[in-house]
């Protein structure tokens, strides 16, 4: 079954991986625009009002750093990064500059399309009002309530657990990144304290994964951060 049709803006120089690209997401359902330049990509975007940007930062007019954060003052169309740089710093340098999501070439076609549908569901969510209630797995949140539930017990979280879990849900699908946790959590003074996401995210797959080992839902972004996944 094909997803909705989206319109999306693909800024990549290499013919190859855009063609390769683009058959994926036409056969989705989706309309693809193609750039292999950043001003061609700026003038596109401002003409046709994607609804996913999907960017090299390699380009042969610049850096995509430069063009997400010039994206970012202006719109929050969701950005998903293709890029050959596989640096830890690369990947929070693209994701700091307000990119939602890095795949790292080369990419599987299952996991480009899985990334693109995540994106597309959480800018559909936040174009509407916002959203209070959250099921995933058998756990059940309510944000009106502030009550958490797994099938049919109640979990107890603690005050710094639950506004871990809702800045997660917050961002579903997005990757978030240490920086990013720990400031909306425990604010700025704690911004280099990776430790303490480790421990709270782990109590969070402790409470509210089906398996904690083997987490489905609150996955780690090696060397990175952390993403929700519904």
């Amino acid at each position: 079954m094909m997803s909705e049709q989206a319109v999306i803006l693909l800024v990549e120089d290499e013919v190859q991986i855009r063609r390769f690209v683009r058959a994926a997401l036409e056969h989705e359902g989706h309309r693809v625009l193609e750039s292999g330049t950043l001003k061609e990509g700026a003038v596109q975007f401002h003409g046709m009002k994607p609804q996913l940007v999907i960017l090299d930062l390699g380009l042969p007019d610049g850096d995509g750093i430069v063009f997400i954060r010039e994206l970012r003052a202006q719109a929050e169309v969701p950005v998903l990064v293709l890029s050959a740089r596989s640096a830890e710093r690369e990947k929070i340098c693209a994701l700091d500059a307000g990119a939602d999501d890095f795949l790292t070439k080369p990419f599987a076609t299952g996991e480009l399309l899985a990334r693109v549908r995540a994106l597309l569901r959480r800018n559909k969510t936040d174009n509407t009002t916002p959203e209070t209630l959250f099921l995933f797995g058998n756990v059940e949140v309510d944000l009106v309530h502030r009550q958490v539930t797994r099938g049919q017990d109640i979990v107890h979280l603690t005050p710094i657990e639950y506004r871990l879990l809702c800045a997660m849900l917050a961002n579903s699908g997005k990757v978030l990144t240490y920086r990013h946790l720990l400031r909306a959590v425990w604010g700025n003074t704690h911004v280099e304290s990776n430790h303490y996401l480790r421990i709270y995210v782990s109590h969070l797959r402790q409470k509210l994964e089906d398996d904690p080992a083997q987490p489905r839902h609150f996955l780690t972004e090696t060397g990175v951060g952390y993403r929700f996944q519904i």
